[in-house]
């Protein structure tokens, strides 16, 4: 019966959210929620016994005591777990957010986020629109752009989520959020500014203690995350395995004809700006970076913008016979069949990126201009 509990209680979970916004709950709200949760899982248990004929071997009271305890235990460890969460949330929060603001505001909006920060956000930094600030800082936060390279900067860095909290008297920056929007930022506009935006998803929700409208192209629920993360960590792990028996023919091959570690690493530009180590099977020479230079000439692409050779010596075997026909190696072999994007699986099992969604794919991550550092996982 214990390990029927414990099964419901999941599938209570998942398709009750009964943990949507837990840390944004206080003690009353939180009270409610657990009380709902219990009943649900009292009902789905007296079905359960009802179902499989197990009634009998129950009394009414037992399952009475077992829901009034499990919503005591379930309500303490509950508020014991979110007061650890908040504090630890401080530090280690995983979304950025810029902060758009003016600057008779900015204070107050930069001192609530950060006292009152239940979302698990970071503050990137912070955009005063009436003020040039660029390059002060705030409490603590760096005003990170003006409102003329404030789009750049939102293209260039990290960043997740932005909040628009403005005065009364300031002008509606519509066109901005718009392109916010467009880049596939999330837009937090306090709700009595709020207008039309072009997102279309809109809901409204608490940040900090404002309330806001909430904009983005599309949004994804706990429980569509649950299962996309879910199939990410499962093809992650299939891909790592076959990366591992793909090591072991590859690995040497391409230590044999030069000696180096078998795998490089590259700086990719992910979600929002947000920049990680992606990793492939090397397919070029250790002094691939070093003799581009002296190839440089050679680039099949005019503009420059992109480097193709139709020979590339620093490929890993690869040479030019004296009769000019081209004899390939490991490196091409690596390359030709894409062998080299099979430890990006690591990358989709750590969360840099994904199968498929709305997270980095395979193949479309962006590189950063030369960077091409060849290192050991």
């Amino acid at each position: 019966m214990i390990w029927s509990i414990a099964l419901l209680d999941i599938v209570v979970i998942f398709f009750f959210d009964s943990y949507k916004n837990v840390l944004k709950r206080g003690f009353y709200q939180e009270f409610t929620m657990t009380l709902k949760h219990d009943i649900l899982l009292t009902l789905s248990s007296v079905f359960y016994l009802f179902l499989f004929k197990e009634a009998d071997d129950y009394s009414r009271l037992v399952i009475v005591y077992t829901g009034f305890i499990y919503l005591i235990i379930s309500y303490v460890a509950r508020n014991l777990w979110k007061a650890f969460l908040h504090k630890c949330l401080v530090e280690i929060g995983n979304r950025s957010l810029l902060i758009v603001t003016s600057a008779q505001n900015v204070n107050d909006v930069i001192d609530n986020i950060k006292n009152k920060n239940y979302a698990d956000y970071f503050v990137k930094g912070v955009c005063i629109l009436d003020k040039k600030a660029k390059g002060s800082i705030i409490d603590g936060v760096p005003v990170v752009a003006n409102e003329d390279d404030l789009t750049e900067y939102v293209c260039r860095e990290w960043v997740d989520e932005v909040f628009v909290n403005i005065s009364e008297s300031e002008p509606y920056p519509s066109e901005l959020l718009n392109k916010f929007t467009e880049m596939g930022v999330v837009v937090h506009m306090k709700l009595a500014k709020s207008q039309n935006l072009l997102g279309k998803k809109q809901f409204v929700e608490k940040l900090g203690t404002y309330t806001v409208l909430t904009t983005s192209i599309n949004n994804i629920t706990h429980r569509q995350l649950i299962v996309k993360r879910g199939l990410d960590i499962a093809g992650g792990l299939l891909g790592c395995l076959f990366t591992a028996i793909l090591f072991i023919f590859i690995g040497p091959a391409i230590y044999l004809q030069s000696p180096g570690p078998i795998f490089f690493k590259q700086t990719r530009v992910g979600k929002n700006g947000k920049k990680f180590q992606m990793y492939k099977f090397r397919s070029m020479y250790m002094d691939a970076e070093e003799r581009k230079a002296e190839l440089m000439a050679e680039n099949r692409v005019q503009d420059g913008m992109m480097f193709k050779l139709d020979f590339d010596p620093r490929i890993i075997g690869s040479k030019k016979l004296p009769d000019g026909t081209v004899k390939k190696g490991i490196g091409n072999f690596i390359r030709d069949w894409s062998i080299d994007e099979f430890p990006q699986f690591f990358n989709i099992l750590k969360g840099d990126m994904s199968l498929v969604g709305e997270w980095d794919i395979i193949g479309t991550t962006r590189e950063i201009p030369s960077v091409y550092a060849v290192c050991a996982t």
